[in-house]
């Protein structure tokens, strides 16, 4: 059955606010042409997970934010984000739909490295946010919410690594929904020419409980020949947000994409991130952890498609549920008909913590070419009770015994990611949600 999703704004609207923005005409014509086809186009089809009943209409879609003079303005909740003790030279703030902080260090810009909002790109790059935007690795059409995205897309970030630039110190985005009701219609490139390397990392955080908003976020990765891209994020909205999230790498020859992904949300969540290998020797690797509470459903998708010889992709996915909440975990390798010698590799495991929780993963291998190797394992169960009972035993509360089950089971995947400020921004709100 098809999913009827009213469009909750017309082309009058998509127009102004294309021209109140002042963005260039190609962006505009884009938008428009985006909504007509958002009236044909159905929603996604989740496997196994019905969001005919989600909110994805009902939210308010231009608001705009205050700036900020000091990082010490933001809530406590988001400062846990930030390295406050060191200088903060590479960050972009969004709250709202608007920038409230942005700072690039000096010797980045003079190298031709960008780091900026959306619209800001928009209007000093243009050419090269067109070269990018939707055409290697989302499309427009795709479903009806990829449709709705490109039509009223209010935010984001471009960031641009030109060749031979190696950058350490990791570039980051936070946005800040601070309005309970406001749209995140978020559009995220994040471009490294060849042999050029990067870190980016970006936060979403948000506190409506109660309140409805919309979450519909594209990212796109671009790694070019002999480049190098870990990009980790940590997305933390609030029960009320519905989130819809699609992140696609594209790697060229020698590229390698690192995906460290923490998919903290309270509210319905689907979650898309595919990686086309399509250059010799391509490699990416995607982490994800989760941890669901409430009765919260999530649908995370990882997929890796081998297109270049030698390419190689591994997926690795743990979840952790509590009370009711339920969770898909997809993980599909796919080996293309020429990629010889590619190895395609997967572990997706959920725990439950309650009789009410529900879990589900599923590996799948698609592989059309002979001269290869490829390998998954999957699992689903719950807390052991005689591993409870150890822990309680010894004096622990059941609380406290459960932490450190969580934490234990998160371990292997939480390690393994690179950045250190991923891993520690997932463990204070693992922590958070824990408790």
């Amino acid at each position: 059955m098809t999913v009827e999703t009213k469009l909750p704004y017309d082309q009058d609207y998509v127009r102004s606010f294309s021209e109140n923005k002042k963005e260039p005409e190609w962006m505009k014509e884009l938008r428009l042409q985006a909504l007509d086809l958002a009236e044909g186009l159905e929603m996604p089809k989740p496997d196994k997970t019905s969001i005919k009943r989600w909110n994805f209409d009902d939210f308010k879609h231009d608001v705009d934010g205050e700036m900020i003079n000091s990082l010490n303005e933001v809530p406590e909740d988001i400062q846990v984000f930030l390295d406050m003790e060191n200088h903060n030279d590479n960050l972009v703030i969004q709250r709202n739909q608007s920038i409230a902080y942005k700072s690039l260090a000096s010797g980045l810009s003079e190298k031709g490295v960008i780091l900026t909002d959306i619209q800001t790109a928009l209007q000093e790059h243009s050419d090269l946010v067109q070269r990018y935007y939707m055409k290697d690795a989302v499309q427009i059409d795709e479903n009806k919410l990829t449709a709705l995205h490109t039509a009223l897309m209010n935010g984001g970030v471009f960031v641009y690594v030109p060749k031979n630039v190696q950058i350490e110190e990791p570039l980051q985005a936070i946005f800040w929904q601070e309005d309970p009701e406001a749209a995140t219609f978020n559009h995220v490139i994040v471009v490294a020419e060849s042999n050029s390397s990067l870190t980016y990392v970006e936060n979403y955080f948000s506190q409506n409980k109660e309140e409805h908003a919309v979450a519909n976020i594209v990212t796109e990765v671009i790694a070019h020949d002999n480049a190098k891209i870990n990009f980790g994020s940590v997305d933390n909205f609030a029960a009320g947000t519905t989130v819809y999230v699609n992140r696609r790498g594209v790697a060229y020859r020698d590229a390698n994409i690192e995906w460290n992904l923490g998919q903290m949300n309270d509210g319905n969540t689907v979650s898309e991130n595919v990686t086309h290998l399509i250059g010799d020797n391509s490699n990416s690797y995607a982490k994800t952890v989760s941890v669901g509470r409430g009765k919260q459903s999530q649908n995370y998708t990882a997929k890796i498609v081998h297109f270049g010889k030698q390419s190689e992709g591994f997926i690795l996915q743990h979840g952790v549920m509590k009370e009711s909440a339920s969770t898909i975990f997809n993980g599909i390798g796919k080996i293309e008909h020429g990629a010889t010698k590619s190895n395609a590799e997967q572990e997706s495991r959920v725990l439950m913590l309650s009789k009410d929780a529900r879990g589900d993963a599923n590996p799948i291998l698609l592989i059309d070419e002979d001269d290869v190797t490829a390998g998954h394992a999957a699992s689903v169960g719950r807390v052991d009770p005689v591993q409870l009972y150890y822990l309680m035993s010894r004096g622990i509360s059941q609380q406290e015994a459960e932490r450190l089950i969580i934490h234990g089971f998160l371990a292997p995947v939480v390690k393994e990611i690179p950045i250190k400020a991923v891993r520690e921004q997932l463990t204070e709100v693992i922590e958070r949600k824990v408790y």
